[in-house]
C-alpha cells in the first residue's frame, strides 16, 4: 500500500500558463495561507496581480477552494503518489468597492434592449 505523506507539493498555475512553485505545504496549511503565498510570490513583472488575498480564487480538481479548508482536505488520491505535484489554478478577481459600484451605474436612458428572438420551425399536419 502506498505511504500517505503529511505534506503536499503544490504549484500554482497563473492565467498566462506560467507557474509559481512547486513548493511543499503541510496538510494543516489552510487555503487562506496558500492564497497569501500566491500574493507574496506573484511575479512583479506581471500586470493585474492580486492586491489582497480576497482577490485570489484557487481551483483544484474543478472546485473553488474555501479559505477555511486545509491542504489535507483538498488532497486527491493522485497526490499520494511519490513525486506527485498538485496543480492549483489561480483566478484573480479584484474586489469591487461600493464607490466603484456607484460610479459604474448606467443612466436609465442608456439601457440596452434585449434583441433575442425565438423561432420555432415545425411541420403542421
Amino acid at each position: 500500500m502506498a505511504e500517505v505523506k503529511d505534506h503536499l507539493e503544490i504549484k500554482f498555475r497563473l492565467n498566462d500558463g506560467s507557474d509559481i512553485g512547486p513548493k511543499s505545504f503541510p496538510d494543516a496549511t489552510t487555503v487562506a495561507a496558500l492564497k497569501e503565498t500566491v500574493v507574496s510570490q506573484w511575479p512583479k513583472e506581471k500586470e493585474n496581480g492580486p492586491k489582497t488575498v480576497k482577490d485570489v480564487r484557487l481551483i483544484s480538481a474543478g472546485r473553488i477552494l474555501e479559505n477555511n479548508k486545509t491542504v489535507g482536505d483538498c488532497r486527491s488520491p493522485v497526490s499520494n503518489l511519490s513525486d506527485a505535484v498538485t496543480t492549483m489554478h489561480v483566478l484573480i478577481q479584484p474586489q469591487v468597492t461600493d464607490k466603484e459600484k456607484k460610479t459604474k451605474k448606467k443612466p436609465k436612458g442608456d439601457l440596452k434592449q434585449n434583441n433575442c428572438v425565438c423561432l420555432c420551425f415545425g411541420r403542421r399536419l
